[in-house]
């Protein structure tokens, strides 16, 4: 991979963490503003749904904010955008569709098919 390309996905990567975490403080602001008591089960059912959604969102930004840690770390090591399965180059364009990526498409598609036939 050229230089360029590496300075590009760093400062990818790096403005995605940032967002991140920023939607991250934005979730849990948002949790900690709607501690709110319903008497009516009703209210206190979509309270309780809208929570768990907020917490499904937090989770799912938490394994992103890991996800970019790892592949800047990658990138330190020297081993971003090489396949952790195959140890080929992953393409570029398949790093910018997905720029935390740890395999090529090729070993992606196949772990695909593997996890349909075992019925993951």
């Amino acid at each position: 991979m050229q230089q360029n390309d590496i300075d590009y996905f760093r400062n990818l990567l790096n403005e995605m963490l940032q967002e991140a975490l920023k939607q991250s403080d934005n979730t849990i602001e948002d949790m900690t503003d709607s501690n709110e008591l319903c008497a009516d089960p009703a209210d206190r059912a979509t309270v309780e749904s809208d929570r768990s959604f907020t917490l499904r969102i937090r989770d799912r930004e938490r394994k992103l904010i890991s996800k970019i840690k790892a592949a800047l770390t990658r990138m330190e090591d020297g081993t971003y955008g090489v396949c952790e399965e195959c140890g080929e180059d992953i393409g570029v364009p398949r790093l910018k569709a997905r720029p935390v990526t740890k395999l090529c498409i090729n070993c992606k598609s196949k772990q695909e098919e593997d996890e349909q036939l075992r019925g993951d």
